[in-house]
């Protein structure tokens, strides 16, 4: 008998604290502690040759972009485009971009119109980038920024 009664207190204890550990990680999880999304970290990624220095997206709707051509040549008919932003006349098709420089100056170029949002609320865009090389052929570039919504 006494061997019963061991074992079920054994187990009562153990039971009792993994139940308290479930309820600390289900109250932490409720009130968004645990949330994957808070740390989230800013980035902004492009293919091979074309960086992303940085990035800020205002509580207004516009996101300015700083991106710096690292292909090794010049490029025509730049076009910067994130869906349901209108286009920065510095990337409107009609710049050329010199290799090693940033795509409309020091202070890059600024989509508007991509919707008013709050501060401090995640982001997440594609960026379509299309540009000609120097042998004229016509290429589409993805990125992608994610980040928060600044002031």
């Amino acid at each position: 008998m006494k061997k019963g009664q061991a074992a079920m207190e054994f187990l009562m204890t153990y039971g009792w604290a993994i139940l308290v550990v479930l309820v600390a990680i289900g109250a932490l999880a409720y009130f968004g502690v645990l949330s994957p999304s808070r740390f989230m970290p800013k980035s902004c990624t492009f293919e091979p040759g074309i960086g992303c220095d940085d990035f800020k997206a205002s509580a207004a709707g516009d996101i300015q972009l700083i991106l710096a051509n690292g292909k090794g040549e010049s490029l025509t008919a730049v076009t910067a485009a994130i869906s349901g932003c209108s286009a920065d006349g510095n990337a409107d098709g009609n710049d050329t971009w010199i290799d090693g420089e940033k795509l409309g100056g020091a202070t890059g170029i600024t989509l508007t119109g991509c919707g008013a949002a709050t501060v401090g609320d995640r982001i997440k865009k594609t960026i379509t980038l299309t540009y000609t090389s120097a042998s004229g052929i016509v290429h589409t570039a993805s990125g992608e920024l994610t980040g928060k919504i600044e002031a």
